[in-house]
């Protein structure tokens, strides 16, 4: 709000403000959600605690302990009731028993209620009663037909109950804002950006408010693939490299990966999300060897207090912006955010115990941290290319975050990647994502059919139902029809099979087929020719049209270098590496590695044997020779 103030004049409320929000994540991590109540269908109260069979941790000797239910079992509460999983009712609803349920939990201070009753995705009209029931007490309530209508009990649970433990949060937060906004009497639109990379109204947001965590790298992926298709790049992956982790996701054919399930504080959710991989590498990250003397480089992190040793701030053990620093990659005569001096004295300070206790030099300490992290980063950046099928080779790397264009051109010669790209608002792009995400609405739900047995008439009621429920928000806020895109897809899988793969929909059985089994030999490497099943339907409502061009840059006056420094590199060892402001960088001028190149908020770091130029809108092209 005092940065609105700052931009507009106390007095003078925005137009529509396109916002997001790191709440909902925070919440769900640090395990600050409201008290919630479940009810579900009798004889099913221990479907969280029960969970899957799926042990992440078999041979860690040292395994963390298995996470506590999100509802503990005196808040679990059974109603009489029976769905079958074809919809048809095998037991009804005992209204009798709703009343003792509301008491109950009235009484143990649930401040917000999770209804997931057996096979709801079939038929959701239980679900609907009780909601009737229990809002007449509770002024939040979740039900599963409405947050995640899939089959899987534990993981359609777990959703439902997360969504109800932000609701009061997130509900307050919502309401504050658009008041403070003066958005009640203005009329201005708020929209909130969610997990998936698009936009949403405030009322479809405090509805399902688990759609906005895991939002923060979704605005950063919806800016690249916004760059992605500004400098026609079919094929591009975004790397976001911060204080404490390493976002990235690929884009294909202007479009981020999407997945339909994710985890949140150790717990699953299921709802589309962008596709990003999230390891703990960072420039805060801190560097340490382990009980075998092995050198190894986060998880855990400075953070931003006490930051970086060489941030003179209270921070002492060994990061990756002080190995950075060591090596040369950042100037440390340069006042970084208008505040922050490079100390390479406490750098140096930080890295030698280490280097001792390696047997190596400070410099050949620093240089490892660096090797280390880089190789963290590259193995995320193969899990979401080369274990899906691509070809890095094919992509170019989208690099931002504040310590991402330092690594980019280290990280893209290692992976065969020949070309990165720092965009010109790399120090805001999140804020960019958030202008550029189209309006967006998803809905799924569960439909089990052979495509040997293929029936297309209730096949397409099933959609056309999805589809009235995403454009009903649209048509809300007055989007006329022919703005809105509409996307079908389907989950199929080999009859027998355990998960399932999104496949783009086909009008007919054979289409169908032939897309699926491209899509699992491109990701396994095979195809079996055995019978395929369809088992959830997915529609994607949007308003691609999104008004904002980035400005050209006026050219440039060129300028010799700002200056030079030492640097060290593995391959080339001790070189001299010539400084420039960006600012300064007209269009088309080539800048020969090695070297840095400046701004505000920023460095990117060009390697020896690269090369650099900027384009008319500002961005920054290297060859990294790969």
């Amino acid at each position: 709000m005092r940065g609105l103030a700052a931009l507009l004049g106390a007095e003078t409320p925005p137009a529509s403000l396109a916002h997001g929000t790191t709440i909902v994540t925070n919440a769900i991590v640090e395990g600050r959600g409201a008290v919630v109540g479940l009810v579900t269908t009798r004889g099913f109260r221990d479907v969280l605690e029960i969970g899957r069979q799926s042990r992440l941790h078999l041979y860690d000797l040292a395994s963390p302990p298995k996470l506590a239910p999100l509802v503990p079992r005196r808040l679990r509460l059974e109603v009489s009731e029976r769905i079958g999983p074809d919809g048809a009712i095998a037991a009804p609803l005992a209204l009798d028993e709703v009343g003792g349920l509301i008491e109950t939990l009235a009484r143990e201070g649930v401040e917000s209620v999770a209804v997931c009753l057996l096979h709801s995705y079939a038929n959701p009209d239980h679900e609907r009663t009780l909601r009737a029931a229990l809002a007449s007490r509770f002024a939040h309530v979740s039900v599963s037909s409405d947050i995640n209508a899939e089959f899987r009990e534990y993981e359609r649970t777990s959703t439902t109950v997360l969504n109800a433990a932000v609701m009061p949060l997130a509900c307050r937060y919502i309401d504050d804002l658009a008041q403070a906004l003066g958005l009640e009497t203005t009329g201005a639109p708020l929209h909130l950006l969610h997990a998936a990379g698009g936009m949403m109204s405030v009322e479809a947001a405090k509805a399902r408010p688990l759609a906005l965590a895991a939002s923060g790298p979704a605005a950063g992926v919806a800016a690249a693939a916004h760059v992605s298709h500004a400098l026609g790049l079919d094929r591009t992956l975004a790397f976001d490299m911060g204080g404490t982790t390493t976002d990235v996701c690929l884009i294909a054919g202007g479009a981020a990966e999407t997945s339909a399930q994710r985890r949140l504080g150790g717990y699953p959710v299921r709802m589309p999300m962008a596709a990003v991989e999230s390891i703990g590498a960072g420039g805060g990250s801190i560097a340490y060897a382990d009980p075998a003397g092995a050198l190894r480089v986060g998880p855990r992190s400075a953070g931003a207090a006490p930051g970086p040793a060489c941030y003179s701030l209270g921070g002492a053990e060994p990061t990756v912006t002080d190995a950075n620093l060591l090596l040369g990659y950042l100037n440390g005569e340069r006042v970084y955010g208008g505040s922050i001096r490079l100390d390479r004295e406490r750098a140096a300070a930080a890295l030698a115990p280490l280097g001792r206790r390696l047997g190596l030099s400070t410099l050949e300490t620093a240089a490892g941290v660096v090797e280390v992290a880089n190789a963290a980063m590259l193995r995320a950046l193969r899990l979401v290319s080369v274990q899906r099928g691509y070809d890095l080779r094919d992509f170019a790397l989208i690099a931002y975050g504040g310590a991402g264009p330092v690594h980019a051109g280290a990280l893209a010669r290692a992976a065969g990647i020949g070309r990165v790209v720092v965009p010109v608002h790399s120090g805001a792009f999140s804020a960019l994502g958030c202008l550029v995400s189209p309006l967006r609405y998803d809905a799924v739900r569960t439909y089990r059919a052979r495509l040997d047995a293929w029936d297309p008439k209730p096949m397409e009621e099933r959609y056309r139902d999805l589809e009235e429920q995403c454009v009903a928000p649209l048509r809300d806020e007055g989007i006329a029809h022919e703005r809105i895109v509409l996307e079908r897809s389907a989950d199929l899988r080999y009859s027998g099979q355990n998960y399932e793969l999104e496949v783009e929909w086909r009008s007919t059985p054979e289409a169908l087929r032939t897309a699926f089994e491209a899509r699992h030999r491109q990701l396994y490497g095979y195809a079996t020719g055995e019978g395929i099943e369809c088992v959830n339907l997915r529609v994607v409502a949007r308003v691609p049209d999104v008004a904002v061009e980035l400005p050209s840059r006026a050219p440039a006056d060129a300028r010799e270098p700002s200056g030079e420094q030492r640097a060290w590199f593995v391959d080339a060892g001790e070189v001299t590496l010539r400084r420039h402001d960006r600012a300064a960088l007209p269009p088309g001028r080539v800048v020969d590695g090695p070297a840095l190149i400046e701004d505000e908020w920023s460095t990117t770091l060009v390697y020896p044997g690269q090369r650099c130029a900027a384009d008319r809108l500002g961005n920054l092209l290297i060859e990294s020779g790969a």
